[in-house]
């Protein structure tokens, strides 16, 4: 195929590609849009989740101050002994007007309740059983402590967590612990005020894997043992660190934010659902996507549509340069094109120091055939005879032409004079065995003559002189019988 012929189709693979293209980067920006509101979402939980811990650790340390002045209000002179609304006031001022606070007690060695913020007579009730009592009692240097979520055995049953200090004696015994419950609404009140998408959480999460609050709130989940989640052996790898994964409360697939608290035994959790996430996203990259294809496609089609009109164009116009060329009756090539042909190897050959031959070909008493059979008859022998003509020479080289009338040129490229004269002895043949009926010929059918001339190094002149020389043959056969092939060249 030369250039010209490929067009067509270097439009189609052209639009194509554009259209690739166009969609492959469309794709990218989508995929890059993507990647963005994930990272969008990463951050948000993030700023979420560290405004969260900010403000649970800022009443953390107000609670645990609260905690230490009452122990250290204890071991002033008389004030166990002063009146009891005094004492009040001197042990729970800076607690009274602390928010989300369930009770603030002070317990004894025997965990029973000695001091009392809510009254001035104390709430009867031991504590000795639990868990925030029994670590101050059996390690003389534990810190603050933050209890497991637990059911205020004194305000009916109300989830709390317990923060606590022990209470040493001057001689280092131990004297008891100082207490403040702190009602999980306050955790409850503080998630929900944030918005996470209609499935996202949030949770805050003991370090040994208890449930303390979750929004959206359930009180099932409260003290829930999660420690064997795949969720929180995640956040046992790190301080702080984001991942996807699905949810082991709800199965529900979002992406986690979490961070351990750096001074109390707690981790804050944010998680966003994947399908809150990339809702925008889809509906844009639905919109987007659909019009990218609709426009790839539009470009396609109309590319292919562009190459079939253009393979039609050329082909039309290969069809007229054909039909230029060629003799609109036999199909073989006309005089015109012949002449280009035989200039042309002329040249080479003279270039090469090459030979060539050239048959005339001349269809004997063909006035008498057409004045006796008809025009249509005689078109109908021509044809045949181009055909016989057409079927004897092989080579892609090979040039056959109409000449004009009942008159046919061959040319034969690299072919001397001996090989020029068993092809044109075949096409003699040929037509001879057409066996079509001529009453005006001396054999009864229709036959050819057959002149041929060739051209060597030696001889000089153009090729007009070649064509002569096998015409001059054609009238040598012509003259002495017909039906055979004449060998008498001129000297050219």
């Amino acid at each position: 195929m030369n250039r010209r012929t490929l067009a067509p189709y270097s439009i189609v693979v052209i639009g194509i590609a554009i259209a690739c293209a166009l969609m492959g980067l469309c794709l990218l920006q989508l995929f890059q849009s993507r990647n963005d509101a994930l990272e969008r979402a990463r951050e948000t939980s993030r700023n979420v989740g560290l405004l969260a811990e900010r403000d649970i650790e800022r009443n953390f340390e107000l609670y645990d101050l609260s905690l230490q002045a009452v122990i250290h209000n204890l071991r002033l002179p008389n004030v166990m002994s002063a009146p009891p609304a005094l004492r009040q006031a001197v042990l729970f001022d800076h607690a009274m007007t602390a928010e989300y606070l369930g009770s603030m007690l002070v317990l004894d060695a025997g965990g029973n309740i000695i001091l009392d913020s809510a009254n001035d007579v104390p709430r009867q009730g031991n504590f000795s059983d639990r868990k925030y009592f029994t670590v101050h009692r059996d390690n003389p240097n534990a810190d603050l402590y933050v209890s497991d979520p637990f059911s205020s055995r004194l305000r009916g049953g109300a989830l709390s967590i317990a923060l606590t200090r022990r209470i040493s004696n001057p001689d280092g015994t131990f004297g008891g612990i100082a207490l403040i419950a702190v009602n999980l609404e306050y955790f409850r009140h503080l998630f929900a005020g944030v918005s996470l998408g209609k499935r996202g959480s949030m949770s805050l999460i003991a370090a040994n894997g208890l449930m303390v609050m979750r929004q959206p709130y359930d009180e099932k989940i409260i003290g829930r043992d999660i420690s064997k989640a795949a969720t929180f052996q995640r956040f046992q790898s790190e301080n702080e660190g984001s991942f996807v994964e699905t949810a082991s409360i709800d199965h529900v697939r979002r992406l986690y934010y979490f961070k351990h608290f750096p001074k109390l035994p707690l981790i804050i959790m944010v998680a966003e659902a994947e399908d809150d996430i990339y809702a925008a996203w889809w509906r844009r990259a639905w919109t987007i996507g659909a019009l990218v294809l609709a426009s790839g496609i539009a470009l396609i089609a109309l590319s292919i549509i562009l190459g079939a009109q253009l393979r039609r164009r050329i082909r039309a116009e290969s069809e007229l340069v054909l039909l230029a060329r060629t003799d609109g009756l036999t199909g073989l090539n006309n005089r015109r094109s012949f002449a280009e042909v035989l200039d042309r190897e002329w040249r080479r050959a003279r270039r090469a120091r090459s030979v060539f031959s050239l048959l005339f070909v001349d269809v004997d008493r063909f006035k008498a055939y057409n004045d006796t059979y008809g025009h249509q008859a005689g078109d109908d022998a021509l044809t045949a005879v181009a055909r016989c003509i057409g079927e004897n020479i092989r080579r892609p080289t090979d040039t056959a032409a109409r000449y004009g009338g009942e008159e046919f040129v061959v040319l034969l490229p690299d072919t001397p004079e001996e090989g020029a004269a068993q092809i044109a002895e075949r096409i003699r043949a040929a037509i001879d065995g057409l066996a079509l009926e001529h009453a005006s010929s001396e054999y009864g059918h229709v036959t050819a003559s057959i002149g041929l001339a060739s051209w060597t190094p030696e001889k000089e002149g153009e090729p007009t002189a070649v064509i002569k020389a096998a015409d001059e043959a054609l009238y040598y056969a012509k003259a002495t019988g017909r039906n055979k092939i004449a060998k008498v060249p001129p000297t050219v």
